[in-house]
């Protein structure tokens, strides 16, 4: 059985995310002595899956802390000291939902959810009704903005009236972004800060195609800039004030930056992904640090090896992969509340979004989608584990996460499985993108199509 792709387990939750799933997921997890906090956001089907949930949990002897509809990175921080579970398809559509589970504010590694795997597969009954667990209710959401608040304060400067611009869709981001910035001295004016888990007002997945009414009004506002959450508030996108999306690798650089020029260790670290652009690297060895990559979904791996890679003067300041980002300093999970925060006061600080990416080197990009059956994903990555180096014999190959081809001229091209839909990505950077690309497409496109033969 293999439930968990690269964030949790998802689906639709008529064949896939049901609560049969939920029950079996939390008799799996739980255990005798064991504290779940459990939450939800805001999807119609969220209410059902956390009871079932809650009922598993409870059979298998965990107690269970009831937290109602709240941010994931909420949930996250609610889970210190203890385990946690939150019910969330993140950006999916409103039919999807998905279970991430917790353990002290970090999500479960590979052995912790192959585990729970197990444990599904092998069915196990309820304990005897004199060993079930107890359930309370906690309130969350007051402590965790409090805590988001006190925290962006040690970045940046005051926000002293920045207007900005902040498109919730629909999701759990507006019961604590606009709140947040209001409390740092933002004038924060929301698109779409209703819970609503049909998502009216836009997709949940914030991508340039999504956010044109939020580019258009902050365009036509005068806003300094507008920010855009997906449904569970763990992503974050950047539009500056002519309604452009900023690129998700530059809002990296800048934070990475950020972080490595404030630590004051000797050897300070940003964690990323494959498909994270070499901008990265740039700014961080120029604040005075390295970057170490993971496989994508798969961050807190990446933190706990480099610290366990390194020696007593290693510290990890910032881990992230394109949307998402863990700010260490404040916990170990991925928070797009705390991005806003920070980021807004790092605009304050430049005096403006182009003061603040004014040095990083921004050079052609591309992400495109290659359809390929979920069945024919792992032989489609092993022949081209020997079809990219065939088609670049001058470059450095690597295919621990997926195939990462990094050319003599600093372009590098990555070739990786989608976690959750039936796509191969493609990730490129060069000056001639265009090119790169298209080699990349004629390579998978060919070995998808003999694979499925």
């Amino acid at each position: 059985m293999n439930l968990f792709g690269t964030a949790g387990i998802r689906g639709n939750v008529v064949s896939r995310v049901t609560p049969e799933l939920a029950l079996a997921v939390g008799r799996s997890a739980g255990s005798p002595g064991e504290t779940f906090v459990v939450a939800r956001d805001g999807r119609e089907t969220g209410a059902a899956l956390a009871a079932a949930m809650e009922a598993g949990l409870e059979s298998a002897g965990a107690d269970v802390q009831r937290a109602g509809q709240l941010p994931t990175p909420a949930l996250a921080f609610a889970s210190q000291g203890r385990n946690g579970v939150m019910l969330t398809a993140s950006h999916n559509p409103p039919t999807d939902n998905g279970i991430k589970l917790f353990d002290d504010g970090q999500e479960y590694d590979r052995d912790a959810e192959r585990a729970v795997d197990a444990g599904v597969e092998d069915d196990a009954p309820p304990l005897s009704w004199d060993e079930w667990g107890d359930s309370t209710h906690v309130d969350v959401l007051d402590s965790y903005r409090d805590a988001v608040i006190e925290y962006a304060r040690e970045h940046g400067a005051p926000l002293d009236g920045l207007r900005i611009a902040v498109d919730c869709g629909n999701g759990m981001g507006g019961v604590a972004t606009p709140q947040v910035l209001r409390a740092l001295g933002a004038r924060v004016v929301t698109l779409n800060a209703n819970v609503d888990g049909h998502f009216p007002g836009r997709p949940s997945k914030p991508t340039p195609d999504t956010l044109t009414d939020l580019a258009e009004f902050t365009a036509d506002g005068d806003f300094a800039f507008g920010l855009a959450h997906d449904g569970d508030a763990d992503r974050l996108v950047l539009v500056n004030g002519d309604g452009d999306v900023v690129h998700e690798d530059t809002i990296v650089a800048v934070l990475a930056e950020h972080y490595t020029s404030e630590s004051d260790a000797a050897d300070p670290v940003v964690v990323t992904t494959p498909n994270a652009s070499a901008r990265i690297d740039e700014r961080v060895r120029a604040a005075g640090g390295r970057v170490e990559r993971v496989r994508l979904g798969a961050l807190h791996e990446g933190i706990a090896a480099a610290l366990a890679d390194g020696d007593d003067d290693t510290e990890v300041v910032f881990a992230a992969e394109p949307w998402k980002h863990i700010h260490t300093l404040f916990g170990g999970w991925i928070d797009g509340v705390v991005s806003a925060a920070v980021l807004a006061r790092l605009v304050g600080d430049a005096g403006g979004i182009e003061a603040l990416r004014a040095d990083v080197t921004e050079r052609p990009y591309r992400k495109v989608s290659i359809d390929c059956p979920d069945d024919a994903k792992a032989e489609t990555m092993e022949r081209l584990e020997t079809a990219v180096p065939e088609r670049f014999p001058e470059a450095n190959v690597q295919t621990e996460y997926g195939v990462r081809a990094e050319l003599p001229d600093g372009s590098w091209v990555l070739v990786r499985p989608s976690g959750t839909e039936p796509y191969i990505r493609v990730y490129a950077e060069s000056e001639d993108v265009d090119g790169l690309v298209a080699e990349a497409r004629d390579i998978v496109t060919t070995v998808v199509a003999a694979t499925k033969k």
